[in-house]
């Protein structure tokens, strides 16, 4: 006759599938990012693309159906959907460029929001409990958006390949969790 497992057993095994599971995935897409940069960054675009084009046929459906809202209102729901249609349609039509154009991006984006990281931490530095580390923070900071500000696509690589290498370490560690949890 087999015991019935308790339900904190239940529990245990399965948070400890859910964290392996978890870790399997990070790390799979980690070493495809590794690999396949440019492929990933591919398919990432993509789904940025299909997500622009279904937001769109819901902005321009709200818009077109919506009879309880102003004229104006209607105007502008179906003006951005037919803006993020296009967008995402474009984007398809050369996911190689798109993908370059969104990595330059966010390379300026990420850049900008360092500096101003930078900028707002040297501010707050009389509310600082440590000056000294506040002001190299600050430093850190500033420097590594305007290298970024200045080199946004060779940014966005390094930012892409740390995201791969993360994703591996970070795997491996919550395969790691999903064997010794409960234990």
């Amino acid at each position: 006759m087999t015991a019935e497992p308790t339900l904190e057993k239940t529990a245990t095994n399965g948070i400890r599938t859910a964290l392996g599971l978890g870790g399997a995935l990070s790390v799979i897409l980690g070493i495809v990012i590794l690999v396949w940069p440019g492929k990933t960054a591919m398919v990432v675009t993509a789904i940025i693309a299909i997500y622009a084009i279904v937001a769109g046929l819901v902005y321009a459906g709200m818009g077109i159906f919506a009879t309880g809202k102003g004229g104006w209102s209607r105007v502008g729901h179906v003006l951005l959907g037919v803006l993020y249609v296009v967008a995402g349609i474009v984007a398809f039509s050369n996911l190689g460029l798109a993908a370059l154009a969104l990595a330059v991006f966010l390379g300026i984006l990420v850049g900008i929001m360092w500096v101003i990281e930078g900028v707002v931490a040297l501010s707050t530095l009389d509310l600082a409990p440590s000056r000294g580390w506040t002001i190299f923070y600050a430093i850190i900071s500033i420097i590594a958006g305007l290298t970024l500000l200045f080199s946004p696509l060779w940014g966005a690589v390094v930012l892409w390949w740390l995201i791969g290498i993360s994703a591996v370490v970070m795997g491996i560690i919550q395969i790691g969790r999903a064997f010794s949890f409960g234990k």
